[in-house]
């Protein structure tokens, strides 16, 4: 298994690992529904390391990413970063990931951890335009640093005026001493806070700096268990989960990062624009639970008559609404907030309404 730059201290904390994406991670130090709270009313800190990271850059960087994702990137002024995904040729979605502009001819792709290889061989074969890419996953650190406190911990270590960096927007300066530190208001948890990047080198001096800012918050590390939670609350997508290959963004409501402009080019998007025209035949909704139970990925959803009518992407039990939770895609007619829709658990239908995401307001 691959390691982060902190997979020996996760170890030393007794947190519980497990292979993730070819990586040793971190599933739950202190318990799941702990880490949840944590994060929701005070600060955490996620290893988010293995993710991938891909600088794009030269004059034809624009052009690139307008061919390859979905979302509008002639729009994205320097500092802000975009949620996007590389349609496939399919109808579905190669991967979802986050566009940063860092100068007018330099951008970085942060992509899935699972995803890397497939991605970036994605990138290499429809670089048609002669951009130029390059693969910095193994040399780059992340932390995810998130929930309300958060910012308060932080700006304990930087100069930099966090609260002046608006959501989505990012700068690049100085953190606990260590230059060039990506710090971007970004996060999948709900819960605000930041993320940042660094070089390997600076990963334990930046760990250990923020572990110890953090101490009158009781600041805690979280795992990947309760991440998974916490983005489910708020409805956020996890691929092999929600997305995959054969699901595609219309489908997944994502049609607010799937832009027609004039211009852009990108792939599939004459299929895409079909189905944004005359509609599918399934989409994902969000659904609570009436009855008690917990709904998990794979399982079946059907309607008052034992039909099947669709199929369980994520579930779980919310921490915070002490109810079961979950997403799945499911026939357009019951996609609908309000719709009643059951879940086959172990032979018993539970009852379950769709309801709007997020669940955690």
């Amino acid at each position: 298994m691959k390691t982060t730059p902190f997979t020996d201290v996760h170890i030393a904390l007794g947190a519980k690992m497990y292979e993730f994406a070819g990586y040793n991670m971190p599933i739950e130090y202190t318990g799941i529904i702990d880490e949840h709270m944590t994060v929701v009313n005070g600060v955490g800190v996620f290893d988010v390391s293995h993710m991938g990271e891909f600088w794009v850059k030269g004059p034809n960087a624009l052009a690139f990413i307008q061919s390859i994702t979905s979302n509008d990137a002639s729009v994205l002024p320097l500092g802000k970063a975009q949620y996007t995904c590389f349609p496939n040729d399919k109808g579905g979605i190669v991967d979802d990931l986050l566009v940063y502009h860092f100068e007018p001819e330099k951008y970085l792709l942060v992509v899935n951890a699972g995803n890397i290889a497939k991605d970036w061989d994605w990138c290499v074969s429809h670089n048609t335009v002669g951009a130029e890419l390059e693969n910095s996953s193994d040399r780059t650190g992340q932390l995810a640093i998130q929930g309300p406190k958060a910012v308060e911990v932080l700006q304990r270590l930087t100069p930099v005026d966090l609260s002046s960096i608006p959501y989505y927007s990012f700068v690049t300066g100085e953190f606990a001493g260590c230059k060039n530190v990506i710090i971007s208001n970004t996060g999948y948890t709900g819960a605000g806070g930041f993320e940042l990047y660094f070089y390997l080198d600076d990963a334990m001096t930046i760990w250990n700096a923020i572990f110890e800012a953090g101490k009158p918050e009781g600041i805690k590390p979280i795992g990947l268990g309760a991440r998974d939670t916490l983005r489910l609350e708020m409805g956020f997508c996890l691929y092999d989960n929600d997305l995959d290959d054969t699901t595609s963004p219309i489908e997944a409501g994502l049609g607010w990062i799937t832009k027609f402009a004039d211009g852009k080019n990108f792939t599939n998007r004459a299929e895409l624009e079909r189905q944004k025209k005359e509609g599918v035949t399934r989409k994902l909704c969000a659904f609570e639970l009436v009855d008690k139970g917990i709904p998990r990925h794979g399982y079946e959803i059907v309607d008052a008559d034992d039909q099947v009518i669709g199929v369980v992407t994520s579930g779980t039990m919310s921490p915070v609404l002490k109810k079961g939770i979950g997403m799945g895609y499911v026939k357009p007619e019951y996609a609908k907030a309000g719709s009643e829709i059951f879940v086959k658990v172990r032979n018993r239908n539970l009852k379950a309404q769709v309801v709007k995401a997020p669940f955690r307001k």
